[in-house]
Order: C-alpha cells, then structure tokens, then sequence
C-alpha cells in the first residue's frame, strides 16, 4: 500500500493496523491489483470505493465492518457481482467476499453449508455426490448465498418453492460489527427478514439450506425457427395450463449471433429458445414434450435425460461479464394479447436492443412456507425479465426499449418485481425495491433495518432505507 494513496481521512495507523489483522488484501485507490478486486460482472457499475477489504474468513468481515463502523463508512459487499445494484463510492468500504468459498454437505440431514462466495457450481456436484441437489439458479457462476438471500427461482422451485424458503441457519455481521446467528429460534425478526431482504441487514457470511433428493432431469431445449415463432408460442401458452410443478418452462428469442460458440443449426438466425425441464421419468418427460414437439419442427432439440450436474446446460446462460440494463416484473397471464406484444416487441425482424424472458412461475412459489420469510409469494404466473447490453453503441436504444417494454407490458404487470432480477443501476431507487414485497412484508423490513441498521452502514444495495437516520446515513 503506498503512503501517497491513502484518503486523508483514513488514519494510515488505522488502515495499517486492519492489513495486519486480516487474512486477505486491503487495497486503496492506486495500489496494485484495487481495479481488478473492485471489478464484478454486471459493469455497469461501477465501484471507487475509499478502501477494499478481500475477506478470507468471517473474521475478516468483523474486522472490516468494525473498521467501517469506526471510521464513518457504509460498506458494500460483492461476490460476484452479478446482483450489484449501486457503485461503492469515497464514502465506502468495499468487501469482497469470493475467497469464502467453503461448501459442506451433510448428506444425513440433507444440508448444506456454503460460505458467503460460493458459486452454485461448486455446490451442485458437492450435493450431487449424495443424490441430492441445492435449489440453484439456471446459470450455476452465481453465488449462492446473495442468490437464496434475494429469493431465487430455478429449475426445481415450480416444485420447491424459493431457495430462501429453504433455509434452516444464516451466519452474518450486523452494523455493530457483531456476528450473529439466525434462525428460527435465534434471532427470528433477522432471520425473517434476511431471507428476501438480501443484504441490508448486515453481510452473511455463511448459510445453512435444505438439499433435495434429485439426481436427473429430464430437460434441454427446443430452438425454433422465425417463421414457427407465432405458432408455438400460441400452443405453449395454452400447453402450460395443464403441466404439473414438476415442470419448468421459459422460453427466449433473438438473432444469435454467428459464431463459433452459437450452436450450428441456429448460428447466425432468428430463433425461439425454449427451456423445458422435468422432474420425473424420461418417458413421462417426453410423453408432456410431445405436443410441443408436434406444432412445428425445432431447428434443434437438445431434450435429454441428463444427470442434475448438467443443469446449466438447460438455460446455457452465458458467463460472459458485461454492462448491462435490466428490468423485470410479474404477470397475472400470458393470454392471446399479451403473446402478440411480446412478438411486436422482440419477435422476427423486430432487431431489438432489448431480450425478453418470460418465465412460468406458479406452484410452489405462489404457497408460503412454513418458515415464513420476507419474499412476496404472489399468485403471479409469469415473470418478465428483459435485458439490454450497454456500451456497444446501442444505448438510447436499450433504453428506450426498456421504457417499451415497461408501457407495453402494463396491463398485466401484477406490480411485483423479483429483487434478484433487478441487477444493475436501472431499478435502484427505494420505490422499485418496495415494489418487491407485498405492503406489509416491506413495512416489517423497514422496522428491521431500523433495528439492525439505524445508520444504513449497508445501503450500497437495493435499499431498504431505515425509518430512523444515524451519523453514517
């Protein structure tokens, strides 16, 4: 750390003092390697924060919340940075937490423990090992713990329900530097709302979850050429009515791009993407795909039995970090109309700046658990989830077509968001993350925040702001 790069209002006594006690790097502004540890995938923010902690261990997250405790700092906290919301600016310390990447599984009591940076792919095949799966996302290079912390959707939870449902124990450091634990017994009111809440409490650095007895899918994808779109989309709205929770299905279209890493049979064309998967036999699998299979014929249908390590394989999110613009919110039906405005906006030969997924929700997810927890289990039986990629000459368009999207889609947004789809700077203002809870959820968060966080030392964030303001608000 050079002497010429401390902020003058970090005593360098101090700073010195805080690299002698943790086990990872403390970095100002200048030093070596400050750029790349603030560096998370969605770049479109962006953080400058005044002094960036890598915890290795969770004493390091005392030491670093102490130290911003002491010193007048809020403190954001990044695993990788795909749920980043807002930059860590002067008045900030940074704390990445992707060293923590511990995962333990107890296969006798179906758990799983994972630290604040694990990735779902460490996960999976750790669980795998023992006939069991984590309620993980469709793109397994998220971190585990911010996912179930902001709810999380995936591939299981028409059946499941959210990951956060499924958690038994969080191990986290609240404002006053102290390590907690909550569960159902301990620390109830944190307990409750850490789950949904994400990371306005305090910073978790490890949870308990409940495994599921799942070793095989029956899923893939059906690619489906531009002048198919309208027909099976059409079939699929009315095809879903009658799936079990077993069944998960979202579907996707754009002109993929031609280039090695597209597939062949839809490299450089238009195509309609949808993502089956099914929780049960192979035959029976293929017996609910087949009136799919029949509207019209896929360019390419990668539906398999595939071992549950292969899950990612099914949404084949790409890992690629960039800047990007993102919205999302749920709705009440997917219905003739709304079909037509998603192919006005996105469909063949529309060349839009902006993707549109939807997602089949239901099941589960619209049933509370029997933990309750902070995430808004509504009725809602679809979820919107658009994205843009900004910084490519594109970016009036993007956002322009989200602003599209928003009006387009107003009739049946049922005034829901899903926090974890709200990545970004686009949606961070206090009255989109409100809208990520039900009235009463949020008015309950709101007292939490102020019991744990008066100050709003964590507000780098989808913010809950506190009802009563300390020195550092």
């Amino acid at each position: 750390m050079s002497e010429q790069n401390r902020p003058a209002d970090l005593p360098p006594e101090a700073v010195r003092a805080l690299a002698e006690t943790v086990r990872g790097p403390v970095l100002l502004p200048g030093d070596p390697g400050y750029d790349d540890e603030a560096l998370g995938f969605d770049r479109s923010v962006v953080h400058h924060p005044a002094l960036i902690v890598g915890a290795v261990h969770a004493d390091d997250v005392v030491a670093a919340v102490r130290f911003a405790r002491d010193h007048g700092l809020g403190v954001a906290v990044q695993a990788t940075g795909h749920g980043a919301a807002l930059g860590a600016d002067g008045g900030a310390l940074l704390l990445t937490t992707r060293r923590m990447n511990g995962c333990q599984v107890d296969p006798d009591r179906r758990t799983v423990r994972v630290e604040a940076g694990t990735l779902w792919q460490d996960v999976i095949p750790a669980a795998a090992r023992h006939g069991l799966a984590p309620l993980n996302g469709s793109a397994p290079f998220v971190g585990a713990v911010s996912y179930t912390l902001g709810g999380g959707i995936g591939l299981l939870s028409r059946r499941y329900g959210y990951a956060a449902d499924h958690v038994r124990r969080i191990e986290v450091v609240t404002a006053d530097g102290e390590a907690r634990t909550a569960t159902e017994d301990e620390n109830p009111e944190l307990f409750w709302a850490l789950r949904g809440g994400k990371g306005n409490f305090g910073v978790v650095t490890a949870l308990e979850a409940e495994l599921v007895p799942v070793r095989r899918l029956y899923g893939g994808g059906l690619f489906f050429p531009a002048e198919s779109v309208r027909e099976v989309l059409h079939f699929y709205r009315t095809w879903i009515e009658e799936l079990p929770d077993e069944f998960s299905s979202s579907f996707f279209m754009l002109d993929w791009p031609d280039v090695p890493e597209v597939p062949e049979e839809i490299r450089g064309r238009f195509a309609l993407h949808l993502r089956l998967s099914y929780l049960g036999p192979e035959e029976e699998g293929a017996r609910l795909v087949a009136p799919l299979r029949a509207v019209a014929t896929p360019l390419l249908d990668t539906l398999a039995d595939i071992p549950y390590t292969d899950v990612g394989t099914i949404h084949n999110d790409p890992p690629t970090p960039g800047s990007y613009h993102i919205n999302t919110f749920q709705l009440t039906r997917l219905d003739h109309h709304t079909v037509e405005a998603i192919l006005a906006l996105v469909g063949p030969g529309t060349k839009s700046a902006v993707g549109i997924e939807i997602r089949h929700l239901g099941g589960a997810l619209s049933r509370p658990p029997r933990v309750p927890n902070a995430v808004a289990h509504t009725s809602a039986a679809f979820q919107l989830y658009s994205a843009g990629v900004l910084g490519i000459g594109e970016d009036q368009a993007v956002l322009d077509g989200h602003d599209l999207v928003v009006e387009t889609f107003r009739p049946w947004n049922n005034g829901t968001r899903t926090l974890n789809f709200m990545a970004g700077v686009a949606h961070t203002d206090p009255e989109d993350v409100r809208q990520a809870f039900t009235p009463e959820a949020y008015e309950r968060l709101v007292a939490a925040k102020s019991a744990y966080d008066p100050g709003n030392m964590f507000r780098y964030n989808h913010n809950i702001p506190p009802t009563t303001k300390g020195p550092r608000a």
